[in-house]
């Protein structure tokens, strides 16, 4: 799957993150809980150089807790601080100004010494698309400071909130990068939705997502769409027998495909076929 998307908002975007950085005391990068490495933008870590950061790993109520907990461990370990959040529920959110306090303890140190006290903290947003940056905010903020949007891109320009706290926050539109060198990226991104649905191949996409599920979490798939065996099946056979079981047939007792595909993605991205992690932390990282 050749994935290739980079529109003009994405360059003004790169270029918004660079002018602003240096009017911010630290940068919240939100990742999506199920893919914490294929959400990470490789570009901003070159964007952001040496700027404070905390990692939230949203939508965590989605993924597998389990695969969760071996996430934080693993970006602790690698030097980054991590907290789960769930921009819908408010889960960990209330942690995030504790840990921003630790993260930036020496500068606040520094600043009292000068005798300067309960300066405004100022905290940009960056993410890719899709990944709840704007809920996030929303929730953060208690109300409805930034536009939301079920379709990836929605939040265009550079917008500061002011939180209660003393914080300032400021979103940023979501920005890709021009090409996925690794096709399970670009799959990955596509299962969750950062990508828009109409510029991908639904149901080659959604075949994939049950080979996956099939090979990793075949109790899940099974339950859900009441399958008895899923074994060697490939994935339009397994997306041909849920479309049936489902009773999406048109005229001459086809099934519809494309309807079922839709279906299914859908219902994966609510988590209606459960907790699922897409990836996971591996020595090699080539596995999940």
């Amino acid at each position: 799957m050749n994935i290739q998307w980079y529109p003009g908002h994405m360059t003004k975007a790169r270029r918004m993150i660079q002018e602003n950085l240096k009017l911010v005391d630290i940068v919240i990068e939100l990742v999506d809980a199920r893919i914490p490495l294929s959400s990470r933008n490789p570009d901003i870590d070159d964007i952001l150089s040496r700027k404070p950061r905390l990692l939230a790993m949203n939508k965590c109520d989605l993924a597998d807790p389990k695969v969760n907990d071996e996430w934080v461990d693993w970006f602790n370990q690698n030097g980054l601080s991590v907290l789960l959040v769930d921009s819908i529920s408010g889960k960990g959110l209330s942690n995030i100004p504790s840990s921003i306090q630790q993260i930036l303890k020496e500068k606040i140190i520094r600043n009292k010494n000068k005798g300067i006290i309960n300066r405004t903290i100022k905290v940009m947003v960056v993410g890719i698309p899709n990944v709840g940056k704007s809920s996030f905010i929303n929730k953060l903020a208690k109300k409805a400071s930034a536009k939301t949007g079920d379709k990836p891109g929605v939040t265009r320009g550079k917008q500061w909130i002011r939180l209660k706290s003393g914080y300032e926050l400021l979103d940023t539109p979501g920005i890709l990068w021009p090409k996925f060198q690794d096709p399970e990226i670009g799959k990955k991104l596509a299962y969750t939705g950062a990508i828009k649905d109409d510029i991908i191949d639904i149901e080659e996409v959604t075949c994939s997502l049950l080979e996956f599920l099939r090979d990793y979490y075949p109790k899940n798939l099974k339950l859900r769409y009441k399958l008895d065996q899923i074994d060697g099946l490939k994935g339009f056979e397994l997306l041909y027998n849920i479309g049936k079981k489902r009773g999406c047939i048109v005229a001459g007792g086809e099934v519809d495909i494309f309807r079922t595909a839709g279906i299914i993605l859908d219902e994966f991205r609510g988590a209606k076929i459960g907790n699922i992690s897409l990836e996971k932390p591996k020595k090699n990282m080539d596995e999940l």
